[in-house]
């Protein structure tokens, strides 16, 4: 207790220009509270980003956990803008992901991509042993409409598959792909999401994996693993959560 009032003394006295000693003040009450926790220098760029920022108030995701993520989705997406073939997400929750998609798909002349989207709109189904204890069954429900109104300025550029996964799923069985995201917790949805994209990706395409890595999706993480086990791309795990693979692309097992 002694220790933590002097580390509120400390930031009380600290004068406010002073970004880099607030940063290691900030960084020693971590430890007292969260000794394993990894701090972020405070000097990324990407922070001020307007068009970024604008983003994120729009899905009121500015202060979340989630910044990094979605930073990443969006450089992702840039290695596609030449590999033909539509753009997909599976477990697209309130349509922040997707809006990515759909504004990177917006600006590219190449090629006119329509973005399809799955989702059952009911949150999560039941979870399996393999998942752990984290979710539980109708976690991360949001309707329909409400995804969708938040897409709106997409117009037809988007396709919904409402439903379970995989069951809308041969509804695209004969499209190709340059660029896909799941986003769905847990390993079954997960493995047959991977599963069928695979092999409807183009050469180049991007497959990324929104939970790959998180210790309360373990399940997602087994079934990518599992899956590439015999493949020969690799998963590229993030160090701020999610992992990715590019198609015809080798990497080593390290």
């Amino acid at each position: 207790m002694n220790k933590l009032r002097a580390v509120l003394k400390m930031i009380r006295n600290i004068n406010s220009k002073d970004v880099m000693r607030r940063f290691e003040s900030v960084s020693l009450f971590s430890k007292l509270v969260l000794p394993e926790y990894r701090m972020t220098w405070p000097q990324m760029k990407w922070w001020q980003n307007k068009f970024f920022n604008a983003y994120l108030e729009k899905f009121s995701e500015k202060d979340s956990f989630n910044t990094h993520r979605k930073w990443m989705l969006s450089q992702l997406i840039r290695l596609t803008e030449d590999v033909d073939g539509e753009t997909a997400e599976c477990g697209v929750y309130e349509g922040a992901s997707s809006w990515l998609i759909c504004e990177s798909n917006h600006k590219q002349s190449k090629f006119k991509k329509t973005h399809h989207i799955f989702d059952s709109f009911e949150g999560l189904g039941s979870p399996e042993f393999s998942d752990g204890s984290y979710w539980k069954k109708g976690d991360l429900a949001c309707s329909e409409e409400s995804t969708l109104n938040n897409l709106l300025e997409f117009g037809e550029r988007i396709v919904s598959h409402p439903g379970w996964i995989p069951d809308r799923f041969n509804e695209v069985e004969n499209l190709k792909f340059s660029f896909v995201h799941v986003d769905v917790d847990l390993y079954e949805p997960t493995r047959d999401s991977i599963v069928f994209f695979y092999e409807r990706l183009h050469p180049g395409a991007v497959f990324l994996c929104d939970d790959y890595g998180f210790t309360s999706c373990p399940g997602a993480t087994m079934a990518v693993d599992e899956f590439l086990q015999n493949k020969p791309e690799k998963m590229i795990a993030l160090d701020a959560g999610g992992g990715f693979f590019i198609k015809g692309v080798v990497t080593s097992h390290n």
